[in-house]
């Protein structure tokens, strides 16, 4: 069974960075674009960043220019590089298959932005 673990929350103060990053197990990997989502506390988990298997990226609107979304594909990684970060940006982070029937969720990393 696929696993995604993701790690690399914290607390930051605004304006700050973080890295997270998702370790996924099994052979969906360099087959699926994968995705970055977020939710926060009395709201839909919403996709931030994405990122196809030949490695084009897309972006919300939210965190377009603020946010890199990258992956090795030998290490079964996703990153995303969270620059110029905002009270608003704390949530729970996932990383997921964007797929018709994705894998279980991991449980997530928060991150929180102290203003």
């Amino acid at each position: 069974q696929v696993q995604l673990v993701e790690s690399g929350g914290g607390l930051v103060q605004a304006g700050g960075s973080l890295r997270l990053s998702c370790a996924a197990s099994g052979s969906i990997f360099s087959i699926n674009a994968m995705g970055w989502y977020r939710q926060a506390p009395g709201k839909q988990r919403e996709l931030v960043a994405a990122i196809t298997s030949g490695g084009s990226t897309n972006y919300a609107d939210s965190v377009k220019g603020r946010f890199t979304i990258s992956r090795d594909n030998a290490k079964n990684t996703v990153y995303l590089q969270m620059n110029s970060l905002k009270p608003e940006d704390t949530a729970v982070y996932y990383c997921n298959a964007i797929a018709t029937m994705p894998p279980p969720w991991g449980q997530g990393t928060q991150v929180t932005v102290s203003s």
